[in-house]
């Protein structure tokens, strides 16, 4: 009976290493190139590329055709999504998402914290056409988007500041000034954040892309921690962005719904 039950417990040894290689990139949190991909999963240049062949084959790693960096691949997207959505939070939001789509007329961007930074999860497009490139898997800035200014108010400070190295930003020196407020640009930065924190609701006017605009509202768990955020993006002619607008006062009553939802609840979402 042992002997069998150690029989049925024998992996398959390859696949084990290819899944060191995987682990590597999930540890790295970015695309690497072929040398430093092998030496973090404790192979040679050689071995590793003959795995990288099949797995890419596979989808579960795809390489760059500028850089040559390697990086999780389609498959790997789908496998995470499928995780995701088994998630309490965006189980809930999903088909809030959808209304919230159908009521405004807007698209609607569901996005949790990845490794680059707020990620898409779900894209629901509204009835206004968007000449811009969104979909499952975009990742979205933290600076220019109002899905990334979100994210910067309510997500831990630790996560923040590797999702902030991963897109290039640092933070703004106590001493650089705005010429056109005086104040440094630091305190204009944490005034901003603090404002977004009581609205519960950020905006972007023709930013990141000319023409389109974007609302976006943190949902939260009982500790207000930040579980995704919700973001309605339009363009720009057409979508009402005013705090106190019509697609303000939606998304306001979305995500309270959204919250109410929630198992275990104990805070209120309220703008």
């Amino acid at each position: 009976m042992k002997e069998a039950t150690s029989k049925a417990q024998r992996g398959i040894q390859s696949v084990e290493v290819a899944g060191r290689i995987l682990e590597a990139l999930v540890s790295r949190r970015e695309p690497l190139p072929l040398s430093e991909l092998a030496s973090a999963a404790g192979l040679s240049t050689a071995q590793a590329h003959t795995y990288l062949v099949s797995l890419t084959k596979l989808g579960l790693v795809k390489r760059d055709a500028l850089t040559n960096y390697y990086e999780p691949g389609p498959l790997s997207l789908r496998l995470g999504l499928m995780h995701v959505e088994e998630q309490p939070a965006y189980r809930v939001a999903m088909p809030y998402a959808m209304q919230l789509a159908e009521r405004t007329g807007f698209s609607v961007a569901l996005c949790i914290a990845g490794a680059q930074g707020p990620t898409i999860v779900r894209y629901e497009r509204g009835g206004n056409p968007l000449h811009v490139n969104l979909h499952v898997g975009t990742v979205m800035s933290l600076e220019t988007t109002s899905t990334g200014r979100v994210f910067k108010a309510f997500l831990d400070a630790d996560e923040l500041a590797v999702m902030m190295e991963r897109q290039g930003l640092g933070q703004p020196s106590a001493i650089a000034h705005d010429p056109s407020s005086g104040v440094s640009l630091r305190e204009k930065q944490q005034t901003s954040l603090e404002a977004i924190r009581r609205r519960r609701l950020a905006r972007s006017v023709d930013m990141p892309s000319p023409g389109i605009s974007s609302m976006s509202t943190p949902i939260l768990d009982a500790n207000g921690r930040i579980l995704l955020a919700l973001t309605v993006i339009g363009p720009s002619g057409a979508m009402d962005v005013g705090w106190s607008g019509a697609i303000a006062r939606e998304m306001s009553e979305i995500a309270g719904l959204i919250t109410q939802a929630l198992p275990h609840r104990t805070l209120t979402h309220a703008i």
